[in-house]
């Protein structure tokens, strides 16, 4: 049985390719694209459960779970690329640079100063590639 949120004609597919859009953009295109030549069923998974499922509940905004997700993949310290198209995501829905680095910095407090510098040194690579049109540097 398939679970539907909010428009039952829509397939969680649908649903997921949708809230991959609005909120990676770009970003979550070329992670699916990526998965098309080893393993195009995982990158189904990927839209239909994260984006087509969770992402798409209500409860909670956008904005807010993407500061979960950025605290979540800091905590780990082993998910630099997912994180930065997740720092990518949460300018998307409008976090600013300033709060997703406070996100990072709090997570020095429970995930130790190595995770938390690996996360800084992931957003700066961010935001220096977003600086020509949406500047991040501080007292932009």
């Amino acid at each position: 049985m398939t679970r539907q949120h909010r428009n039952g004609d829509e397939s969680r597919l649908e649903r997921g390719q949708r809230a991959l859009a609005e909120i990676d953009g770009q970003a979550g295109e070329k992670v699916v694209a990526s998965l098309a030549e080893i393993a195009p069923d995982f990158a189904t998974y990927l839209i239909e459960f994260p984006f087509g499922d969770i992402y798409s509940r209500p409860g909670l905004e956008r904005r807010s779970r993407e500061i979960a997700t950025i605290a979540a993949l800091t905590a780990m310290g082993n998910a630099a690329p997912q994180l930065k198209v997740h720092i990518e995501a949460g300018l998307n829905v409008g976090l600013s640079c300033e709060e997703v680095t406070e996100v990072i910095m709090q997570m020095a407090v429970y995930a130790g100063f190595p995770a938390a510098l690996n996360g800084l040194f992931s957003a700066k690579e961010v935001f220096a590639a977003r600086s020509t049109a949406e500047p991040c540097a501080p007292g932009a």
